[in-house]
């Protein structure tokens, strides 16, 4: 098996609150730093009453003061939304508070609907389009010998690994181009998967970061003891998800017994396209999920997320799963 990682989106469940979110993201990566897992990354949203981890950097600090060894990113910051220069202090500040420990992952999209990223913008004129121009300079920003005259203090010379994000093609080209590593979505947007591996690593160019392709894909994983009591947990995340494509954004609800058999067709549909990334189930039927998907993908590295209601339950989760790599 691949390494695992940990993508967490700081759930804000229903009964709770963001501090509490806080607290559990803490302990989840205290958690996968015992378990072996390589890296805990947070992801950028907004406006999303489920979602607390808005300030990514913020809350990458925390996190980074209260362990030791794990890797600690983002995955990612919606670059549009900011100022390169920003993120190559913040994410400065992150390397020089816990050096070597730092990954800085880089996505497109606002992360937020339309209304919420016009807010976010530092400009009228920024938009996605600019994304690959953004990357590069930010990545001067980071260099040991930057070309623009403009320095970013801290974050000059420190070089913090980049990484591209994407849920389609249009990530791995560029992935591809700058000779970065490249982590796709398919933990929510699988419909683009093997053609963005494909092109990413037949087009890869080596670079004085990466000399090889490097692929890590989003994979959600519910495992408990029994299948039972595993999709029973998955169905917290399964409610949450086509609540947010209905429209309904809300707070990550509580499991329910039978969820799936109740959706109807249309529901059921997409939760089965999103699912064809997923483990749910036992130890066993997890493995051999991961196996099969790894098979498929020849993934470098497994994005982990579980999106469980119950803290404890999800901590168990990833026991389990990181249980597997030991067998």
């Amino acid at each position: 098996m691949p390494p695992f990682s940990i993508l967490d989106l700081s759930p804000i469940c229903e009964g709770g609150d963001a501090a509490q979110s806080f607290r559990n993201s803490l302990s989840l990566a205290q958690h996968g730093e015992r378990l072996g897992y390589r890296r805990y990354w947070l992801a950028e949203h907004h406006g999303m009453p489920g979602i607390a981890s808005a300030a990514t950097a913020v809350l990458l600090a925390h996190v980074g003061a209260g362990t030791s060894t794990i890797r600690i990113g983002a995955g990612g910051v919606m670059l549009p939304n900011h100022s390169p220069l920003v993120i190559a202090e913040q994410f400065g500040t992150l390397e020089s508070l816990y050096p070597g420990r730092v990954d800085l992952g880089l996505g497109r999209a606002p992360g937020s609907d339309q209304r919420t990223a016009r807010a976010l913008r530092r400009d009228l004129d920024t938009n996605a389009d600019q994304f690959p121009q953004d990357v590069l300079e930010l990545m001067d920003f980071m260099s040991k010998e930057p070309r623009q005259p403009v320095m970013a203090v801290p974050g000059r010379g420190l070089e913090v690994p980049i990484w591209i994000l994407g849920s389609s093609t249009f990530g791995a080209q560029l992935a591809a181009h700058l000779g970065l590593p490249y982590a796709f979505a398919s933990h929510f947007a699988p419909q683009q998967l093997m053609q963005a591996i494909e092109i990413y690593r037949t087009t890869f160019q080596p670079s004085a970061q990466l000399a090889k392709p490097y692929v890590m894909l989003g994979f959600n994983v519910f495992c408990a003891d029994t299948d039972e009591e595993a999709r029973f947990r998955a169905s917290s995340w399964q409610q949450a998800f086509v609540n947010l494509r209905s429209g309904r954004p809300g707070r990550l609800p509580p499991p329910v017994e039978g969820y799936r058999e109740r959706v109807g067709p249309a529901e059921s549909a997409l939760l089965d396209s999103v699912l064809s990334c997923s483990a749910v189930g036992s130890p066993q039927t997890v493995r051999a999920a991961v196996d099969a998907f790894v098979a498929r993908t020849g993934a470098d590295e497994l994005m982990v997320t579980s999106q469980i209601f119950d803290h404890q339950a999800r901590l168990r989760s990833y026991e389990l799963l990181a249980k597997l790599r030991q067998d």
